[in-house]
């Protein structure tokens, strides 16, 4: 077992408290999402979380997750023999919050109860001893803070359970804490990480359909219009000859404009962070066509 470093967090799991401090670590239940690997969140998603900008709602199968925790763990004691106490760790910036580690310090257990038992994907799944990858990735980085050798994931559907061990990759672990630098730096300029095709929604029903032709026909019609609209004012301008001139109900003027500041040739700017002048990061909206 590698020397552990982490400290025992006093909070209870599912608490208030415990979630406004998972807002301000890199826990391992995220750990897919940074690396682009969850099913269910996307970075852009878990930095919109991460930033308050959203919240996490609570599904019926996290709730059933959550109520059956308990008696899955005791049928995981009572098949293994390992008696398992439920920690919140953090090492430095990284959490994990284990459904059990041993007194040793050696073996953890991440308890997973699919809402649909044993007809469910994942039970499949850990019935042919497969983890699902966004999974291991999560048990990799509890392991990592706890320092633990082997993990014990625990797919229970409320009357038997699967036990699959997943042992420590060092390789896995590097590229944990590679992945969370990066997703990192998007936290701290609050600019949000590239949208990927998983933050697309195909959208066909009758409502989305006859607001997008509306908006299609208009936009025609809008480009039709700026294109008589450019050609009338490219004959105005040709046709006036002094600084001023009017008629018609339409003014063409002449005048000069103050050229914009060049700021990247400014020499006291070179090398200066000018984050701590920008604004917060806003939502904008961008309607376009296809």
């Amino acid at each position: 077992m590698n020397t552990p470093t982490y400290k025992i967090v006093d909070q209870k799991q599912g608490s208030q408290a415990w979630l406004d401090y998972r807002r301000t670590m890199r826990n391992a239940s995220e750990t897919a999402a940074v690396l682009g690997e969850s099913p269910w969140c996307t970075p852009y998603q878990l930095w919109l979380q991460k930033t308050s900008r959203s919240i996490v709602a609570v599904t019926a199968a996290m709730q059933h997750g959550t109520d059956m925790e308990p008696v899955a763990r005791a049928a995981y004691e009572a098949q293994s023999g390992n008696i398992m106490q439920p920690l919140v760790l953090q090492d430095c910036a990284y959490s994990a919050s284990l459904d059990g580690m041993n007194l040793d310090g050696d073996l953890i257990v991440e308890i997973k109860c699919p809402y649909r038992g044993a007809d469910s994907a994942l039970w499949k799944e850990a019935a042919a001893g497969h983890v699902p990858g966004h999974y291991w990735l999560q048990v990799q980085h509890q392991l990592m803070v706890a320092g633990a050798v082997l993990a014990h994931v625990w797919v229970y559907d409320g009357q038997q359970g699967l036990l699959i061990p997943v042992e420590r990759d060092e390789t896995a672990m590097e590229r944990i804490r590679q992945g969370w630098e990066v997703f990192q730096t998007y936290l701290d300029s609050d600019t949000p990480p590239p949208l990927t095709d998983a933050d697309t929604v195909m959208r066909e029903d009758g409502a989305w359909t006859a607001a997008a032709r509306t908006f299609s026909e208009a936009k025609a019609a809008v480009d039709s219009a700026d294109a008589v609209l450019a050609l009338a004012r490219e004959t105005l301008v040709a046709l006036a000859l002094h600084p001023r001139e009017t008629g018609g109900g339409v003014s063409v003027t002449r005048f000069w404009k103050a050229g914009a500041v060049a700021y990247a040739k400014v020499p006291e700017l070179k090398g200066l962070d000018l984050s701590a002048y920008r604004g917060k990061s806003r939502e904008e909206v961008r309607v376009s066509l296809n």
